[in-house]
């Protein structure tokens, strides 16, 4: 296990140097993107048409609680939300816009997607709280329509993490491998 302190935007070899059960603490933006903005950036027919820059960036499946304060946003809490939900739309974005990393949950059944291009990083839910300790300032918000949880936030992070490399761009991913070796246990004890 290695840890890795990284900074947005990530480059390929950032990405490409992640193993699976690597640690990583990440500096600068990342944008929070739910399943109704998922649907939307789809439907954009190219990268114009969407009001933020996927290219190299690190999304954080994430409804954040934000308020405001004083005419700017202040998030109150920032913890991941269930990845997995969001696998078919991934796939898609990933094909379209290059996004390079991906915050989350509870693992993702895409790994052959993200092979030499993303990592899927997982953060510990219930710990929203200390999530948003690292958030530095909200840098935008887009999509506002969708509600707070669904639009996309535009996050300045310091240090955010510990994030686990649950999925390396390599093809392993952890949550399979931890599946397998559960069903095997649960053969050897019936």
């Amino acid at each position: 296990m290695v840890t890795h302190h990284l900074s947005t935007p990530l480059t390929i070899s950032d990405v490409t140097r992640l193993r699976a059960g690597d640690l990583v603490y990440l500096s600068g933006t990342v944008m929070t993107v739910r399943d109704r903005a998922c649907s939307r950036i789809l439907e954009a027919s190219d990268a114009s048409e969407i009001p933020f820059d996927l290219e190299n960036a690190v999304i954080y499946h994430c409804g954040p609680i934000v308020r405001g304060v004083d005419g700017s946003w202040e998030v109150i809490a920032a913890g991941p939300t269930t990845s997995s939900r969001l696998n078919s739309q991934t796939t898609d974005i990933l094909d379209r816009f290059g996004v390079h990393a991906i915050i989350g949950k509870g693992g993702m059944s895409i790994a052959d997607a993200m092979r030499d291009r993303c990592a899927y990083l997982a953060y510990t839910g219930g710990c929203a709280a200390v999530a948003a300790d690292h958030i530095i300032s909200v840098r935008g918000v887009h999509w506002i329509d969708l509600g707070m949880a669904e639009a996309v936030w535009v996050l300045e992070m310091r240090d955010f993490g510990p994030l686990i490399v649950g999925i390396d761009s390599h093809g392993r991913n952890l949550f399979d491998e931890v599946q397998r070796r559960a069903e095997k246990r649960l053969l050897e004890v019936i």
